[in-house]
Parts: structure tokens; sequence; C-alpha cells
């Protein structure tokens, strides 16, 4: 049975996907429709319901189901960089991060679910606008409560100390570090991602210049396998260049 209050995912027959909260009486499903919220909640995962004579499977959404559906303004980083970023910066559940730069949110949504239930995550955005787009999809989550959002430059704010972490997604990374740098533990880790090879340089050389340590660059490929009755092979496309990512690492006080 499921609670209400449930995050759930509908897929459909030909894999559309709906998210909601579950709940009792009627409940209205953006780009869907109306669904009787009693009987989702008398299903079971992995069941089906009908909606408007199609057939649903009832799941629950994972944060790569949820980054695909997103509201967007601003380009978001793709699966492919963004959940390797952890990782890196040895993130876990109680971690507390900052991010700076939000765009709409994909990454917080990828953070949030590193860190929760018990760490936090702490956003720097200039933009309204962006911010009001990223709370819409940090909702969907249902970790909001692990989240804290600042509208403020990232370079100049009186940022949260002793933090473990840092994630920059903004045009000129390197003005934010050293306010950053100060802001996080010793031994804790910075990612900065960026578009093009001179932002790339510029970043690196700042990371050196500050004293960060394990000072790191690379951008990620990634290359489907297709297997069929005839035998196996690399697709024929590959998600290429999206961005690089320069991790760092601050050694000493």
């Amino acid at each position: 049975m499921i609670a209400p209050g449930t995050r759930i995912l509908l897929v459909s027959a030909d894999g559309r996907k709906f998210v909601l909260s579950a709940g009792k009486g009627m409940i209205d499903v953006r780009g869907l429709g109306v669904l009787d919220g009693d009987l989702l909640c008398g299903l079971s995962l992995g069941e089906t319901m009908k909606i408007g004579g199609q057939e649903f499977t009832v799941l629950k959404p994972s944060i790569k189901d949820l980054i695909g559906m997103i509201e967007r303004k601003a380009q978001v980083m793709i699966p492919k960089d963004s959940f390797m970023i952890p990782l890196h910066l040895d993130l876990g559940c109680g971690s507390k991060v900052i991010e700076g730069g939000l765009g709409s949110g994909a990454m917080t949504l990828v953070l949030l679910k590193a860190v929760a239930p018990e760490g936090r995550v702490i956003s720097y955005e200039l933009r309204e606008d962006h911010a009001s787009i990223a709370r819409r999809n940090v909702e969907l989550t249902g970790l909001g409560a692990c989240w804290e959002l600042h509208i403020a430059d990232i370079c100049k704010a009186d940022i949260e100390k002793e933090v473990d972490a840092a994630v920059i997604d903004i045009p000129n990374p390197w003005d934010a570090l050293e306010n950053i740098i100060r802001a996080l533990r010793v031994g804790g880790h910075i990612c900065c991602y960026v578009p093009n090879v001179n932002q790339l340089e510029t970043a690196v050389r700042k990371m050196r210049a500050l004293g960060m340590s394990e000072v790191v660059s690379f951008e990620t490929l990634q290359r489907e396998m297709v297997v069929h009755d005839g035998g196996v092979r690399p697709s024929f496309d590959t998600l290429g260049h999206t961005g690089y990512v320069i991790f760092g690492r601050k050694m000493r006080l």
C-alpha cells in the first residue's frame, strides 16, 4: 500500500513519465489529468492503474527520472557529469555542501540525494528567475528540508563556514574560489564546472595559486553499447563534450 505523501512516478506503456504526491481524493497531475488518489493509495509499487484509458506502472522516481522531467530555463548539467561529482567530493549522508550557481537546479537534486536526510545543500544564485524554477524542481524530490537558498553573489557573499565541499557552476568560477576556500574545512573538496577550455585553464591556475592540492581536470564521454541478435557493437552516437570538471582539495589552513 502506498502511503499518502509518497512521491510517485507513473510510467506509460510508451515511456511517458509523470510525478505526483500520493494522497486521498482526486489528484490533478500536470500534463496528464485527474486521477483517483484513493485507488493509487490502494496499490503497491510495481502495480499498474488505468488513467483515461491508458495503463501506467506505479514506481518511486529516481533522481535520474526527475532530472529528465524538470522545468528548465538555464542549460542543466546532465547525469554523465553530475552523477560522478558527489563521489569526487566525498559526499554522503550528513555532508554540508555549498553550491554556487543554481541554474534550473539539476545539480541541486543530485547533491540533495547524496547528503539527505541529515546533510545540507546551501545554494547561492544571483537570478531570482532561475531560483524560482529551481524551487519548483526541488519540490519534486521531497528533499527541500535539506536545502537552503540565498539570492546572492557567491563571489562576495558571507557564506556558510566549515563546509565539506563546494560545487561552482558560474561563468567565472575563479572569482569565487578565494571566498569558497575560506569557507571550506581542511580536507574538503571543490568542483568547478565550465564549458570552455580557456575557462578551465584560468580556474586551474587560480586553484594552484591559492594553494589547492590534488587539482585535476577532465571531461567525460559516454557511448552506449547496442546489443541485438546479430551481435554487440558501440552505438554510432556518442554523448560527447558537454563540459569540463575541475577538482581540488584544501589541505591546510
